[in-house]
Parts: C-alpha cells; structure tokens; sequence
C-alpha cells in the first residue's frame, strides 16, 4: 500500500486498539473499470480475507476504525488539553496555524494522488490544495480573525475589554463529498484556543486522517502543543455520543438541509452549539451587458463533481436580451465537458449516485413546460450513451419566466446532479422593473451560501449590492466558485446555515463574546495607620 494504515491519533498517540478493524481505500479507477471486482476486493479487504501485500497497486491505504472506547478517549484528551491549550498566547497559535499552512503545500502531491484515489478529480484536487492560501489558512484570513478577538477601551479609571473566548471542544463532522478540505476549514477552530476532535468518513478517511496525521499533528507536536490538542480517528458517525458527552461544547455539521436542522434541534437542546454547513441552491445573474465569456466560465463551475458541491452557481438568471447567446454559449462550452477516470487531468464529472432523482426532477421540469437544450443522457466512463453508465450527461433546461420558476424543483431545491436550469424572465418590463423582480426572486431562495452577479453599469451593480440579503457571500463580475483570501468561503442563512447562519470563518464563530470593566485597586495612596 503506498501510503500506509493510519492508526486513530488520540492524545497525542497512534491508537489501534485491542481488536483493530480497517478500511480500506481502493482506488475509484479500479472501482469504475470493474465496480464487482472491486467492490468485493474492498469487501474482503476490510474483512481481512485478503492480504493488503497482495491486492496489487488498487489499494493505496488503510485506517482503523475507531471503537466506541477509542471515540470517547478522543472527547477525554481533547477536554483535558483544552485549558492549557486555550492559555497558549494567541501569537504562538497564529504560528501554528501559519506553518500549518504552509505543510499543507508541502505535502500537496500525497494529498492530491490520495484524493484522486478517493475519487475527486485530479483538477478538483489541485485545486483544493493550491488554494489553502487563499481559504481560512491564509494570512490575511488568520490576522483578520485575530484582530476580532479583542477590543479594549479606557474611560477614566475603568478598563472595557470586549473579548471572544475559546468555547472548549469542536467536534468536526465533514462530509463524505468533501471530508478533507472542510475538515482543515472547520480545523482553524484550534486557532482560537478551542481542542478539536474529527471523525473522518470511512468512505474517503484516508486524505482526511493523512493531513491531520501528517500534516497538523506534527506542527502541534514541533510546536509544544499539549497532547490532545487535536484528536483525528475514522469511524462511524458519532453524533449521538457527541451530544450526550460533557466534553463537547460545539459541533460543525456539514450534510443535508433537512437532518442539518434536525440536529441544530437536537444540539441547542443538548446544550451544544451548532454551526452548520449545509446545502446550497446559489444563483448567478446574468445581465443584458454582462461580460458573457467570464459569465459562461464561472456558470460551467456548476459541472465540477457533476454539480455534487454546494458552492456551484446551481441556477442562472439571464436577461431576456441575451439569454439566447449566453445559452448557447453554455451549450457549447458544456459539450466539452466528459466523463472519465478521475486521474485526467482534463476530466471534471464524477459518477453520479442519485441518477434516479436525476431523472424525477428532469422529468418534472420537461412536463411543466421547460424546455431541455443540451444533456439529459448516461454515459459510459468513456463518453458512451448507455442506459446503465455511472454518469450523467451535463444538462442544461430552459424555464420561462421569474413568476413559477421556484415551483420547479430544478429550481428550488439543492440537487447533487449535473442539471442546470437557466430561468428567463418574461421581456417587455424595463430595465427599473426587471431588476427588482430579478432581486426579488434572488432573495425568494431559501438557501444562503453564494449569489453572483454579472453586469458592467456600476448602478446595477451597486443595486445587487444593496438590494442581495440572503447569501453568506456575494459575488459581483467575479468567479461564483471562487475561494479568497480574508473572505469567508462558507456559511449563510436559511437552509444552508440554520437560524444562527452567517458568513462563517470558524475560528470566530467557535468562540463566544464576553464583555470584562476593571477597576484596579489604587497603589498610590498612602496607607492606613
């Protein structure tokens, strides 16, 4: 196995435990070459039928899952390093999170081939890794949180501090689509003073227990941190035993709208802070003197994954003067887009798991009048039409009209599927008019991770930028997609971030405001006989 087994890292120590059980990573190549073959290897695998040695170069690596006794060692360690870790001046855990980022690139060829064989596309993977300057790791991301984290003022005699304090343990919960990359977003919690604890998925635990084991334990360990400070093992989901642990103080949350919120329920009940990263259903504006050729490179972001990432623009709204061009602009930029193993550099689609809702929500769109322009085929690994292929043909409709649009359920829920609705709003209003039914309908989502906009006149944009409420980030003739550096990359309201949704850096919103006056003793009066 080229990168090894990776033992659960608990307290500062690589834990197997007595009876140890693995998963296995076969690569997603050999998966979509021979779904059977590979599936029973990992199978048998896992089971310890096979020896690992001699399963040949498709298996790349190992984890051990985690026990019940191990998940709950990881809570313990993580609660008695947190009140010598939070005294850890703030300069030295900036240090930390600076050479954190900085490893992360160090190791960015291991990471990428780990997650290629996981299944994310080589492309993807780049650029997930070459872009940790520009998420929650950068610099000007670190210094700009730090600076929140106090605000002092005098009045006379008195001294206000306005302060965030760490709230003690987060627990990571990545999601299975995205484990590492949000599991080192939700990472910088540490950085505030908190101890973290993360489970990484068994399905994709490789790249996840990989950075944390050798990437952050190291930097911690070189740097004096107490043992405990990070805690990382794969295993089952352990929700449940998160709320019912005294340990835990918060928990991010990534997954689905409906059993997100579900659990912020169960976790303000449990007296546990939620945050929550769930679904996205963005929009992306294109007006009548929009930059076209920048508007269709940022919309076919949509197709990375297949569409299977929150943060794609997952609906457009084009101006009635030149939805004609831009959608057959799309058309033509989409047919470019194929199928194929992940290690191409080229290829972006992904096998889609939910080709059943594909076709449901496609169908209902084509019966209520849309009309479908490009995709709506299964394709072969190699781009072949077949009726039983892994993926699916990017797609593109047409809905007519602002007014029913978000009765469609292309349009108004989040799909995980490579089927983009482009919504034309009826002609004939002017310009005045259009742009406050276009805001209208932007802010009538119930989703709030991204919008974007495309428009050259400065008064339009001006006014999308007054005018959009609903998003923890907006865009304006930049790439909808797009990370940068100092501006959160997730986070909103509605159904993507619950009531207590915003733009979210973690650092800050795993911490809490505490408002401290003192009034120190006078020591220049004389003293009593």
């Amino acid at each position: 196995m080229k990168f090894g087994v990776y033992p659960a890292y608990i307290g500062g120590r690589d834990i197997v435990g007595d009876d140890p059980q693995y998963v296995h990573t076969v690569t997603a190549r050999s998966l979509i070459e021979d779904t059977f073959t590979g599936l029973r290897l990992k199978q048998d695998l896992d089971r310890g039928l096979v020896d690992p040695g001699t399963a040949g170069d498709s298996v790349v690596g190992a984890c051990v899952v985690a026990d019940e006794e191990m998940a709950a060692l990881a809570l313990e360690s993580a609660a008695r390093a947190a009140d010598e870790w939070r005294r850890v001046p703030l300069a030295r855990r900036l240090e930390i999170g600076r050479r954190i980022g900085e490893r992360l690139l160090q190791h960015r060829e291991p990471l990428v081939e780990i997650l290629v064989a996981e299944g994310t596309p080589r492309s993807a993977a780049e650029g997930m890794l070459t872009g940790i300057p520009y998420t929650s790791w950068s610099p000007e991301t670190l210094e700009w949180c730090a600076e929140q984290l106090e605000f002092r003022r005098r009045d006379g005699d008195r001294e206000m501090i306005l302060r965030r304090i760490p709230d003690g343990v987060v627990c990571i919960n990545p999601p299975q689509n995205a484990a590492t990359v949000n599991a080192l977003n939700g990472l910088t919690a540490l950085l505030a003073g908190n101890t973290v604890v993360v489970r990484a998925p068994r399905g994709v635990a490789l790249s996840c227990m990989y950075a944390m084991r050798e990437v952050v334990a190291p930097v911690l360990e070189e740097m004096g941190a107490p043992a405990g400070t990070v805690n990382a093992f794969c295993g089952p989901p352990a929700l449940e035993t998160w709320l019912a642990s005294e340990h835990v103080d918060d928990v991010l949350y990534f997954g689905g709208s409906k059993k997100g919120l579900e659990f912020e329920a169960d976790a303000v009940a449990a007296g546990k802070k939620p945050v929550l990263e769930l679904a996205g259903n963005d929009c992306c504006v294109v007006w009548h003197d929009a930059d076209l050729d920048a508007a269709v490179e940022t919309i076919t972001q949509f197709f990375l994954n297949s569409g299977q990432i929150c943060n794609v623009p997952n609906q457009v709204v084009a101006h009635p003067a030149i939805a004609d061009e831009l959608i057959e602009r799309l058309v033509v930029a989409t047919r470019e887009i194929k199928p194929g193993y992940p290690d191409d550099p080229e290829v972006v689609l992904t096998p889609v798991l939910g080709i059943d809702w594909f076709y449901g929500c496609l169908g209902e769109a084509l019966a209520r009048g849309a009309k479908l322009v490009h995709g709506g085929r299964r394709l072969e690994v190699d781009g072949t039409p077949s009726e039983t292929g892994f993926f699916v043909e990017p797609s593109i409709v047409r809905v007519e009209g602002l007014r029913d649009a978000r009765s469609f359920s292309v349009v108004r829920d989040e799909t995980f599927f490579p089927l983009l609705p482009v919504i034309v709003p009826e002609a004939g209003a002017s310009d005045e008019d259009l742009l406050e039914e276009v805001l209208a309908f932007v802010n009538s989502n119930a989703y709030g991770l991204r919008n974007s906009v495309w428009t050259q006149d400065a008064p339009t944009a001006d006014r999308f930028l007054e005018g959009v409420t609903n998003a923890g980030n907006l865009k304006i003739n930049d790439s909808h997609s797009g990370f940068l550096p100092f501006l959160p990359n997730q986070g909103g309201p509605g159904l993507t971030g619950g009531a207590f949704g915003e733009a979210s850096h973690p650092m800050l919103r795993t911490t809490r405001l505490q408002a401290v006056s003192i009034l120190r003793p006078a020591t220049d009066k004389e003293p009593t006989s």
